[in-house]
């Protein structure tokens, strides 16, 4: 299956989702969580699938505006909640590959780092751009949740701050590390991060499976 061909299903599935009223926050949360699985966890494969995740999410609203507000919270919720556990991820992968400093230079950590500095914008920025197809409504209660969200925080957000505590703990790495490629490091680091993901995603699903 294509890229393309991947968002556009999971694009179907949250809309679907949304519009069956049920369960929808458990329902968006797994679907975003097993996207990301699907392929490296990088930078782009997260913009990507919120994208789809988003999309998705408007396509399922309905018109009536109590109906919408509650839909939209709650997904957005889930899709926020999502990518929290992806940011932890991501957080676990630097903290292995930090301990194996003959593959990893600072610059491919600083470089990681610095993309989880970046998800609480992506899960925003994202949001509100997808809401900008809808209408007025739509544009009013997105507007209201990001500009709250701003505020007082969102979990993708804590989880990235709580991160970025922890790993200022972790020891320094010299900048002349030297690795075969940097390139290949990055994949690498990526690949253990949806390995991860994984095992955080199929864990939850047992959990919710047995309540």
């Amino acid at each position: 299956m294509t890229e393309i061909d991947q968002h556009q299903d999971v694009q179907e599935e949250i809309r679907e989702a949304v519009q069956s009223g049920f369960d929808v926050h458990e329902k968006i949360k797994a679907i975003t969580l097993k996207a990301l699985t699907e392929r490296q966890l990088d930078m782009e494969n997260i913009k990507n699938v919120a994208e789809a995740v988003s999309k998705g999410i408007f396509e399922g609203m309905t018109t009536q505006s109590e109906q919408v507000k509650r839909a939209f919270v709650q997904a957005a919720s889930a899709l926020d909640d999502a990518l929290a556990v992806a940011t932890e991820a991501s957080k676990l992968a630097i903290e292995e590959a930090a301990s194996r400093v003959s593959e990893y230079s600072h610059h491919d950590l600083n470089g990681a780092t610095n993309d989880l500095q970046e998800m609480e914008g992506v899960f925003l920025d994202t949001l509100e751009k997808a809401a900008k197809d809808g209408n007025q409504v739509v544009a009013d209660i997105v507007g209201d949740f990001v500009s709250h969200a701003r505020q007082s925080g969102t979990a993708v957000g804590k989880q990235a701050l709580t991160a970025l505590e922890a790993l200022k703990q972790l020891p320094h790495l010299g900048t002349e590390t030297v690795i075969s490629s940097t390139v290949a490091a990055t994949i690498n680091l990526t690949q253990i991060a949806s390995g991860i993901l994984l095992g955080i995603a199929e864990s939850l699903r047992s959990s919710h499976f047995k309540k």
